[in-house]
Parts: structure tokens; sequence; C-alpha cells
């Protein structure tokens, strides 16, 4: 299969973004950890600090191309990893509540506001017929 890295996105020739998803989970795993590690030292402004620099800056850098993809699940499912450490709960804990809470977006409506955003900045270029 073959794969390009195109400005921070890896690109396959398939276009199912399986590539991309591969690359950052990694990444986000690490911000687990540290989350993890760092959690009983600091404030819960803190952690949401760092939720924001270390995980959530990854997760909408171009979330509109691959926040559709089949394999995002597994980003939505290490995104809510992180909330359950920020917030102390079980791993089989129910995140809407935390989510909410800690007014954080979950990654579909993340996708969703990144493609409402572009519609709305480009809709002089879309046709009438599509509004």
């Amino acid at each position: 299969m073959n794969e390009l890295k195109f400005l921070g996105l890896n690109i396959n020739n398939t276009l199912t973004w399986n590539s991309h998803i591969e690359k950052i989970l990694p990444k986000l795993s690490s911000a687990c950890f540290a989350m993890k590690l760092i959690k009983p030292l600091i404030s819960q402004h803190m952690l949401k600090a760092i939720y924001y620099s270390q995980f959530h800056s990854i997760i909408l850098y171009r979330l509109m191309f691959w926040g559709n993809s089949t394999h995002s699940v597994q980003i939505f499912r290490m995104q809510k990893r992180i909330i359950r450490i920020m917030t102390g709960n079980r791993s089989r804990d129910t995140c809407r509540k935390m989510f909410s809470h800690l007014n954080i977006f979950p990654l579909p409506s993340l996708y969703i506001l990144s493609v409402l955003r572009f519609v709305m900045k480009n809709r002089e270029h879309i046709p009438q017929t599509m509004r």
C-alpha cells in the first residue's frame, strides 16, 4: 500500500485514513499516560489545560478529513479514556456526563463542528442548489 505524508496527514492510496490514525494513536496514548501520572499532583484546571495542549490539539488537526473514517472510533475511545483519567472514573463508566462536566466536545461533535466551520467559511463557493 502506498503512503504519503502531506502537511501532517498520512494519506494512503485507498483514502481509508487508517495509516493516519495509526500514526497519532501512540501520541495520544502517551498523553493519556502522562495525564495518569500527573493527575494526583495538579488541579482539575491544569489537567484540562494539559488535555487541550497534549491531546485535543492532535485530534483537532485536519479532523475534517479523517473524522468520518470508520477508524476514528479508536481515537474516540482514546478520548474517552483520557476523560475518565481526568475525572477519576472507572473504565466502564459512561462518559456522556463527564464530557459535559468538563465542557469538552466528544470527537463526533468536534468533527461536525469542523465541517460546519468549513461550510460557513466557504459558503460563497458552494452552489446554491446545495444550500
